[in-house]
């Protein structure tokens, strides 16, 4: 199942500061990767991966209302 930034945040009941620190980032850094602002790099998606125990292929990385149809 895909998912979003947030939604795997949300599964481990971690907060954007929780998520943040697990994967070497700033708070401020999280929220925008969450908000689609900005987007991790490969470094940093190799570690959101560990932590989330997920793969690449996984997440969405563009926040559901930005999506069109």
């Amino acid at each position: 199942m895909r998912l979003t930034l947030k939604a795997l945040r949300a599964n481990q009941n971690m907060t954007q500061a929780e998520a943040a620190k697990a994967i070497g980032v700033s708070e401020f850094t999280w929220s925008n990767y969450e908000k689609g602002k900005t987007y991790p790099d490969v470094l940093v998606i190799k570690k959101i991966e560990k932590v989330f125990h997920v793969s690449y292929a996984d997440i969405i990385f563009l926040p559901q209302n930005t999506i069109k149809s």
